[in-house]
C-alpha cells in the first residue's frame, strides 16, 4: 500500500491528474493557435508562471511583513544575514509564524513595484504599496473602505460608456453602499472636463474615480487634479488597464497627481492575478493597509507576491518598456485599418492599448443591427478572440453595439503593422458579411447572426495561418478535431469517406440535413439520402448506418461520403451544429437540430479499432453503384430521376425549398371541433369533499367545481402567505410515448421539446396551421420518449381529437405543404381513461410558500424530505409519499416561487387531499377554489386561455408577453409561418394595471371587455381580466404598444349594470340621464416582480 508522502509529494501532474494535465496542455495550444485581442488580457511569461507556482502556495501570512523592511531598498532587502537577525530579533506583524520568506517575497514586489512607478514628481521611496488585493475590484473597494463611509457620493465614469462595475454600478457593493454619480462623455467621444467640473461642483463627491475599462483614450490627471480640489474630493486613479503602459511612460502617469492609485496586474503589467494599491501620504497608506487586511481579506495569496516581484523586474526592463510603445502603436494601426475598411470606431479612435468597433456602423445585408455578442461569437468560430462592449448609446449589454479590441497579446507575440492589417481585414470580412437577426425571448430580444460557410471557412485558415507564424511561448501540439477543424483539412480520400456522426440529437439532425426518412432506422439499419445545400443543389450522395447507442444513451450514425465531396460534407455537417451557417434562403430563424459530433473516422478515430472495424465493414457492404449522383446537380433534376429518395412530406429538410413545384397532393381535410351540446357535467374525484367543504359549486368548463371554500380573499391570502390545496382533476392529463413521441411534440408544440430531459417540464401552445392557439399546455418528460401533457380542462377532448387527427395524419398542418405530417406515430393516452389502470393520473395543485414544509410532512424519510427541497423550478420527480405513488412538478397557476402540480391516481386522490390538509393544518394550508386560482394568476400577469391567448381578442403568445415559448429556430411546427408573419404585424401587447380607486365598480374582463382610452381618450385597448387583490383591483388588458410603459395613466369605462347611459350629449342631458364615468388606471410592471437581468457594461 502506498504513503500519501510516497505517492504525490514531488509527483508529476501527467501521472497524477492526466485530464487537467491535457486541459492544460490544450489551453496552451489556445494561447498559440488562437489571436487574442482582449485588451484586459495578456501572456504572463514563464518566469512569473514558475513564482505563482511555487511553494509560496503552501502557507499561510495573514498581516503584514515588518514595516522596516518595507521601507528598505532592495540592495538590504536581499541582504538575507541582516533581516533575518533583525527578524528573529523583532519578529513581524503577521498572525503565523513560519513567514520569515514571505517577507522577502512581498517587500520586494512592494519596492520593484515603487520602482516601476516612479517618476519625476515621486521617486520611490515616497510610493507606499499595497500587493495584498486579491483583484482589482477587492483593492477598489478597499480604498472607498478606508477613505468614505456608506452614503457618501462617488463620482466615477459611466459604466455604458467605458466605467467599470466597482466604480458605482447599480449590482456592485460600490453602487448600493455609497450615493454615485457618473459621468460621460460628449457627442464627440471625449471627456469634457468642463462639464464634470461642473457636476463635481454640483454633486460635491468625497472621491472622484479616473480611469477606465473600455474608454480609448488617456485621462488628464492634471485636469482631474483641479476638479477634485475644487470640490474638495479625492482622486482615486484606477489603471488597471494602462499600468504596465504607465510603468513603461507609454500613458500618462498619475503617481503625484493622484491621492490613491489601483490598478491589477494581470493585465499590461503582464504579471499575474492580482491588484496593488499605491499612494504618497501615509496617513492614506496606513488606512488602506486595515482596509484591506482585517477589513475585507484573510490569508493574502503569498505565491502571487513572488510572481509579482518577477513581473515588476521585467517591467522595468528596456525590452519591455519597447514592447509597452508599440502596444499603442498597434492599437492605432489597428484602428486606422479597420476604418480604412469602412468599420467606424466608438470614440473616435485610440491613444493607448484599446479601441471599440461601433457595430453600428456596419450597413448589414438584413438591415437589423449586429450586436455585440453574436459578432465575438463568430469571430471566436474564426479564431478571433475579443469581447462585446457597451458605448455610448447603449443601453442594455446584452443588446451591446461594440466589440472591444486590444493590443497587449498580439504585440507580445512579435506582431506590428502587417499583422494588424491582417486582423483588420479579417475582422472586417467577417463583420460586414453576418447576417443578423434575432429571436424575442422572455427577457428581451436575443441577438443572432449567420454567414455563410465558405467565407467562416476562409478567414478562419487565415487566423489560422497568422497564427502559426508569429512567436508563441508553446508549439502546437496539432490537436484537431473537435479542437481545431478547417475546411479541406486533408486530402480528399480515395474511394468513400466515412463520418461518425453521434449526440442526443444526432437522428433529428440527420432527419432534417437529408433528403430522405431516416427517422425510423433501427440500429443496424442503412439508408441512403441526398445532401443539398441553401440553394438546392446536391452536395453528396451519401449512405447511413444507425449504430447501437453509446453507453450514456446518444445516437451514432456512420455516414459514408464521396471521396471528392468528403472534406464539403464534413465542413457543412459541423458548420449546421455549430449553428452559425447560412443554410436556407428562405428564413434566416431556422437552425437545423444540434448540436452533434462530426468525426472523421480515417482521420480522428484511427486508434479506436471498434469503430474502424464497424466501418470497414460498412464500406465494404455498400458498394459503388452507376446510379450515385454527381454534386452540383439541381433538386429538382434529382427528384425527377430518383424521387424515392426524397420524403416531401417530412416537416423539413436543407434545400426543401426548391422543391415547391413537385410537392405531392394531399386528400387531407380541415380540422373542425364542434363543441357538444349541453353535455351532462362532470365531477372530480373530490366533488363529494367539496360538498363537504362549500355550497359554492359552479359548473365551469363542463365540470361542477368548487368556486371558494371560506372566500376568495382568504384563500387568495393563504397562497400569498401559507399555501393553498386545489383540486384542478379537471384538467386534461394525456400521454404521448414511444420513440417517435419527442418530433411528434415538436411538431405540434411551439416550444422545443428536443431540449428538456427527463425530470424536467416546459410550458408551451398548440397551434393551428393559421397561428391561433388551440390551447396552452404544460409538458413534463419523464422519461425518454415518455411524456405528461396537461391541457385546460375547456379544451380537453378538442385538444386529444386535434393531437390523435395530426398523429393518424388525417387533417392539414400546413398551408404550404398540406401533405406534411408527422415524421413517425407517437403511442397516445389519454390518462384519464379507466382503460389506463393503474397509469390514471389526475393533477392536484399545492402553491405557496409553506408547500415544500407541507410535503415534507408526508414523509419520515429524510432522504425524501431532501429529494423534495431539490427539485427546482420546472424539475420534477416520481416519489412515494405516505404510500402513494406521486408526480410531483415544481410547476403552478398562482406566480408563487414555490409550488407544485401533483399527479395522482384518481383512486388516491381522496386520500392524498386529506392527508394535505390534516398535515398541512399547522402551517396556514387552506382548500381552494378556482376563485383564488382565477386572482393569483391575474395578480401574477399570468395567460388565461379565452381570455389572454385566442378568445374575441384573438391574442398570440407574443402579445401576451410569452414570446419565449415560441421556438423560431425549429425549422418546422404546427403555425410556425403564420405566427411568425402575426408576430411581425402586430403591435398589441398585454399588460397588467391597477385601478386607481378603491371601493369602485367592479370590472370583469372577458366577453365584456371594457375599453381603455388615453389621457387625450383615444382608444388604447380593452381589459382581458380584472380580480380585486385587497383593495384595489388589479387586471389585464390588451392595449396598444404606446401604452404598455409601466406608470402609463389609462381610463377604463365599465361595462353598465340595470339601465343603460344615455346615448346624449352632455349639452342635451336632463333630470334622470346619466353617464358612464371612466375609471382611471395604472399600468404596472408586466409582471408583479420583474427579475433583475444582470446589465454590465464592463466586467474586468
Amino acid at each position: 500500500m502506498s504513503e500519501y508522502w510516497d505517492t504525490y509529494l514531488g509527483a508529476n501532474l501527467a501521472d497524477v491528474d492526466p485530464d487537467i494535465e491535457r486541459i492544460i496542455a490544450l489551453e496552451k495550444e489556445r494561447q498559440a493557435r488562437r489571436i487574442i485581442l482582449i485588451p484586459s488580457e495578456s501572456i504572463a511569461p514563464a518566469p512569473v508562471r514558475a513564482a505563482l507556482g511555487s511553494v509560496f502556495n503552501n502557507i499561510y501570512a495573514e498581516g503584514y511583513p515588518p514595516l522596516r523592511m518595507t521601507r528598505d531598498d532592495e540592495e538590504l532587502l536581499l541582504d538575507m544575514g541582516h533581516q533575518l537577525a533583525y527578524y528573529r530579533r523583532y519578529a513581524d506583524r503577521r498572525f503565523y509564524k513560519g513567514a520569515d520568506y514571505v517577507h522577502f517575497v512581498e517587500t520586494l514586489a512592494q519596492r520593484r513595484c515603487a520602482a516601476c512607478m516612479a517618476n519625476e514628481r515621486v521617486s520611490a521611496e515616497d510610493i507606499y504599496v499595497n500587493v495584498q488585493p486579491l483583484s482589482g475590484a477587492a483593492a477598489n473597494l478597499a480604498v472607498y473602505d478606508a477613505l468614505l463611509e456608506p452614503g457618501d457620493t462617488l463620482m466615477g465614469m459611466d459604466l455604458f460608456q467605458g466605467g467599470h462595475l466597482s466604480h458605482g454600478s447599480e449590482f456592485n457593493i460600490s453602487g448600493r453602499r455609497y450615493r454615485v454619480v457618473s459621468y460621460g462623455v460628449d457627442l464627440k467621444g471625449q471627456l469634457d472636463y468642463g462639464r464634470i467640473m461642473e457636476q463635481a461642483l454640483a454633486e460635491r463627491p468625497q472621491i472622484i474615480i479616473a480611469g477606465y475599462t473600455s474608454y480609448p483614450w488617456a485621462p488628464d490627471w492634471s485636469k482631474f487634479r483641479e476638479i477634485a480640489d475644487a470640490c474638495g474630493a479625492y482622486l482615486m486613479a484606477d489603471i488597471a488597464h494602462p499600468a504596465g503602459m504607465v510603468a513603461a511612460g507609454a500613458y500618462p502617469s498619475p503617481v503625484g497627481l493622484a491621492d490613491v492609485i489601483t490598478f491589477t496586474t494581470h493585465k499590461t503589467m503582464a504579471g499575474p492575478r492580482g491588484a496593488v494599491i499605491l499612494t504618497t501620504d501615509q496617513d492614506i497608506a496606513q488606512d488602506i493597509d486595515m482596509a484591506v487586511f482585517p477589513g475585507a481579506q484573510g490569508g493574502p495569496h503569498t505565491n502571487k507576491f513572488a510572481a509579482m516581484a518577477v513581473a515588476f523586474q521585467i517591467a522595468q526592463t528596456d525590452a519591455f518598456k519597447r514592447m509597452m510603445h508599440r502596444v499603442t502603436e498597434n492599437a492605432q494601426t489597428l484602428a486606422a485599418s479597420l476604418q480604412k475598411r469602412g468599420l467606424g470606431l466608438a470614440y473616435g479612435g485610440t491613444d493607448t492599448h484599446l479601441l471599440l468597433i461601433d457595430l453600428r456602423s456596419i450597413k448589414t445585408p438584413t438591415g437589423e443591427p449586429l450586436r455585440g455578442e453574436m459578432a465575438v461569437r463568430i469571430m471566436e468560430l474564426a479564431g478571433l478572440i475579443a469581447n462585446k462592449n457597451t458605448i455610448p448609446g447603449d443601453e442594455l449589454t446584452a443588446l451591446a453595439s461594440g466589440v472591444r479590441l486590444g493590443t497587449p497579446w498580439v504585440t507580445q507575440r512579435g506582431m506590428g503593422a502587417a499583422e494588424m492589417e491582417a486582423i483588420a481585414d479579417a475582422i472586417a470580412r467577417l463583420l460586414k458579411n453576418i447576417h443578423p437577426f434575432h429571436y424575442d425571448g422572455l427577457a428581451g430580444e436575443l441577438p443572432r447572426g449567420k454567414l455563410d460557410l465558405d467565407m467562416l471557412e476562409e478567414v478562419k485558415k487565415d487566423i489560422s495561418d497568422l497564427a502559426a507564424r508569429t512567436a508563441a511561448e508553446t508549439e502546437s501540439i496539432g490537436s484537431r478535431y473537435p479542437h481545431y477543424f478547417f475546411a479541406d483539412e486533408a486530402p480528399a480520400p480515395e474511394g468513400r469517406g466515412m463520418l461518425l456522426v453521434s449526440g442526443w440529437r444526432a437522428r433529428p439532425f440527420l432527419q432534417e440535413v437529408g433528403t430522405a426518412d431516416v427517422s425510423s432506422l433501427e440500429p443496424g439499419e442503412q439508408a441512403r439520402t441526398l445532401l443539398l445545400n441553401k440553394n438546392g443543389r446536391l452536395i453528396d450522395d451519401v449512405q447511413l448506418l444507425r449504430l447501437e447507442p453509446d453507453d450514456r444513451g446518444r445516437d451514432r450514425y456512420f455516414v459514408l461520403t464521396h471521396g471528392p465531396t468528403h472534406e464539403r460534407v464534413k465542413t457543412w455537417f459541423r458548420g449546421l451544429s455549430d449553428g452559425y451557417v447560412l443554410f436556407d434562403n428562405d428564413d434566416l430563424r431556422r437552425k437545423v437540430q444540434g448540436p452533434v459530433v462530426v468525426e472523421d473516422v480515417g482521420l480522428d478515430l484511427v486508434n479506436d479499432a471498434a469503430i474502424i472495424g464497424a466501418a470497414q465493414a460498412f464500406r465494404q457492404k455498400v458498394k459503388d453503384s452507376a446510379n450515385d449522383l454527381p454534386a452540383g446537380t439541381d433538386a429538382l433534376c434529382l427528384y425527377r430521376e430518383q424521387a424515392e429518395l426524397f420524403c416531401l412530406t417530412k416537416p423539413y429538410f436543407v434545400g426543401q425549398a426548391a422543391l415547391k413545384s413537385v410537392r405531392p397532393k394531399s386528400d387531407k381535410g380541415e380540422f373542425r371541433w364542434q363543441e357538444p351540446e349541453d353535455p351532462p357535467l362532470r365531477r372530480t374525484p373530490l366533488f363529494e369533499k367539496h360538498q363537504e367543504l362549500t355550497r359554492k359549486i359552479i359548473p365551469f368548463a363542463g365540470w361542477e367545481m368548487p368556486v371558494w371554500y371560506t372566500g376568495v380573499s382568504e384563500e387568495h391570502q393563504a397562497v400569498r402567505e401559507a399555501a393553498g390545496l386545489f383540486d384542478v382533476a379537471h384538467m386534461g392529463v394525456f400521454e404521448a410515448a414511444g420513440p417517435h413521441a419527442t418530433s411528434f411534440l415538436d411538431t405540434v408544440t411551439s416550444n422545443y421539446v428536443h431540449w428538456i430531459d427527463p425530470g424536467q417540464s416546459q410550458y408551451s401552445y398548440l397551434l393551428d396551421p393559421e397561428g391561433n392557439v388551440i390551447d396552452d399546455i404544460m409538458i413534463y418528460c419523464r422519461a425518454r420518449d415518455l411524456y405528461l401533457i396537461v391541457v385546460n380542462a375547456a379544451n380537453a377532448e378538442k385538444d386529444w381529437a386535434w393531437l390523435n387527427a395530426v398523429n393518424e395524419g388525417k387533417v392539414i398542418i400546413s398551408r404550404e405543404n398540406p401533405a406534411l405530417t408527422v415524421e413517425g406515430k407517437a403511442i397516445l393516452r389519454d390518462l384519464k381513461d379507466p382503460a389506463c389502470g393503474p397509469d390514471r393520473r389526475v393533477d392536484l395543485a399545492l402553491q405557496g410558500p409553506a408547500s415544500l414544509a407541507v410535503l415534507q410532512e408526508l414523509t419520515g424519510d429524510q432522504a425524501t424530505k431532501d429529494e423534495l427541497a431539490r427539485i427546482r423550478r420546472t424539475d420534477l420527480i416520481e416519489v412515494n409519499l405516505s404510500g402513494i405513488d406521486l408526480i410531483i412538478a415544481r410547476t403552478g397557476y398562482t406566480g408563487e416561487e414555490v409550488g407544485y402540480e401533483i399527479f395522482v391516481h384518481p383512486d388516491e386522490a381522496i386520500k392524498f387531499w386529506n392527508l394535505v390538509l390534516e398535515k398541512g393544518a399547522e402551517h396556514g394550508v387552506k382548500p381552494c377554489g378556482l376563485a383564488a386560482r382565477d386572482s393569483t394568476r391575474i395578480e401574477a400577469g399570468l395567460p388565461l386561455y379565452g381570455h389572454e391567448l385566442a378568445g374575441p381578442l384573438n391574442m398570440i403568445p407574443h402579445e401576451a408577453g410569452f414570446p419565449g415559448y415560441v421556438k423560431f429556430h425549429k425549422p418546422f411546427f404546427i403555425g410556425r409561418a403564420a405566427i411568425m408573419e402575426r408576430e411581425a404585424r402586430s403591435k398589441r401587447v398585454l399588460v397588467r394595471f391597477r385601478v386607481n380607486e378603491t371601493g369602485v365598480r367592479a370590472l370583469r374582463g372577458g366577453e365584456h371587455g371594457e375599453t381603455l382610452v388615453n389621457k387625450r381618450g383615444k382608444y388604447a385597448g380593452r381589459v382581458t381580466s380584472c380580480v380585486l387583490v385587497g383593495s384595489h383591483q388589479v387586471g389585464l388588458a390588451l392595449v396598444d404598444e404606446r401604452y404598455a410603459e409601466p406608470d402609463t395613466q389609462v381610463a377604463i369605462y365599465p361595462a353598465a349594470k340595470g339601465r343603460g347611459p344615455s346615448l346624449k350629449a352632455p349639452a342635451d342631458f336632463s333630470k334622470g340621464d346619466s353617464a358612464v364615468l371612466p375609471l382611471w388606471a395604472t399600468v404596472l410592471t408586466r409582471f408583479p416582480e420583474k427579475e433583475r437581468g444582470v446589465v454590465l457594461g464592463g466586467g474586468d
